[in-house]
């Protein structure tokens, strides 16, 4: 019988911070930590909540303990990981002792560390093992917001790599109840630090700044939008001689070639991600979509490579239901015509709010939610209406577009 997984229950607020030295209020927030250090120093995993979503965590300079996470996760060994620090001292234990941030690096730290931002940095080979780097020069990392995980690594006292604390290629989790269902059963997770509801609900924006061009390029857009880092980059131009870098975004404004795209620099670039237990169909509406998007044909497992042709709102939801008894979820925000027509009919639909149009954070911070609870009410499919790819709608569709894969409908409402 497997070992079952111990959840300790950490207050958030009960911890505050004199410089990056944790202070607690809370004996047992406290208590649950110190016991989280311990799993980790005897070469443990340790799950842990973070702003963007759960992690888990292991020691990042220690290639025995780091590789517990591939093996607890299922998690391919040439997909690297991100490592997570507490302060810039330790940031510094991590890079070539020749190297300098540039001006863009340090305003965009300045501005969003902690915080859910990842930056690309060459990494000091003789003390992070090229298992967190999948061999690379360069390694990923950033400070985390979330009061349990800076006091857990400033404790710790050493860099945590940590990747999303679910198996690998599902959705990431942004509750305790979610790493327990992912992870719970397998007897290869010992702790669980249960710090309540990650207020991003996406995993962090990872920004390449190393290219000689000196631009900015993000590779997964996440829980720092693009228009704040460029809002943030606004007054280095002029300042010391710098200029202000562009920011450009992958697959917008520039692709990766294949080397890159099968050798990935950071998670999420190589992999299918995000996707539940059950089948999910991206739904397109808005007035701007291509007639013709090369995908699944029906939306519901068919020939997969065929043009996909408009149908009406009517017309979609009988197409949907034919043939089966069984009942669809339906992710979209709250002025969408296809959520109303889903409440509707709660007999076959369950319906799964995204917040307002005017809410993109909102969307974006129940999006794993959403999947993770309608898998639960054993719904045959998963339907999510598009977002407008803006400030935290790009990272939404990001990560639902991977979720999808080629399942994708157009739908006139």
């Amino acid at each position: 019988m497997a070992t079952p997984t111990q959840v300790l229950k950490c207050d958030s607020e009960s911890i505050a911070f004199s410089g990056d030295e944790p202070i607690y209020s809370d004996p047992e927030t406290e208590n649950a930590i110190k016991s989280a250090v311990q799993h980790l120093t005897e070469r443990r995993v340790v799950a842990f909540p973070t702003e963007t979503v759960y992690g888990l965590g292991a020691l990042a300079l220690d290639a025995s303990a780091a590789t517990k996470i591939f093996s607890t996760k299922g998690r391919p060994s040439d997909n690297p990981l991100i490592v997570h620090i507490s302060s810039l001292s330790m940031l510094d234990s991590l890079l070539p002792p020749s190297y300098t941030p540039s001006p863009a690096y340090k305003t965009l730290m300045r501005a969003f560390w902690p915080g859910p931002l990842t930056l690309l940095f060459p990494v000091d080979p003789s003390c992070v093992p090229p298992i967190i780097t999948a061999g690379h020069p360069t390694v990923a990392v950033r400070m985390p917001a979330h009061p349990v995980a800076r006091a857990l690594i400033a404790t710790l006292g050493t860099p945590l790599a940590a990747p999303s604390a679910n198996a690998s290629g599902k959705p990431s989790p942004t509750r305790a109840a979610h790493v327990l269902r992912d992870l719970g059963s397998t007897g290869r997770l010992p702790l669980l630090l249960d710090g309540g509801t990650c207020a991003v609900g996406l995993e962090s924006t990872v920004v390449d700044g190393l290219g000689e061009d000196g631009a900015l390029r993000v590779l997964r857009p996440g829980g720092v939008t693009v228009e704040a880092l460029v809002a943030a980059l606004g007054d280095l131009d002029g300042r010391d001689g710098s200029q202000r870098p562009r920011v450009l975004v992958h697959q917008r404004d520039f692709v990766l070639g294949n080397h890159e795209v099968n050798a990935p620099t950071t998670p999420g670039m190589k992999y299918r991600h995000y996707a539940p237990g059950v089948p999910v169909t991206l739904l397109y509406t808005t007035t701007t979509t291509p007639l013709e998007i090369n995908g699944d044909g029906d939306g519901g497992g068919g020939d997969g490579g065929s043009t996909i042709r408009r149908v009406e709102m009517d017309a979609f939801f009988r197409e949907v239901q034919r043939g089966t008894s069984g009942r669809f979820g339906l992710m979209a925000q709250d002025e969408s015509p296809l959520l109303s027509r889903a409440r509707r009919e709660e007999s076959r639909w369950v319906a799964f709010s995204l917040g307002g149009n005017a809410e993109p954070a909102r969307a974006a911070q129940r999006l794993f939610e959403g999947l993770l609870s309608l898998e639960e009410q054993c719904v045959e499919r998963i339907f999510v209406q598009e977002v407008a790819e803006e400030r935290e709608g790009l990272a939404f569709m990001n990560r639902i577009k991977k979720a999808a894969g080629t399942s994708l409908r157009i739908v006139d409402i």
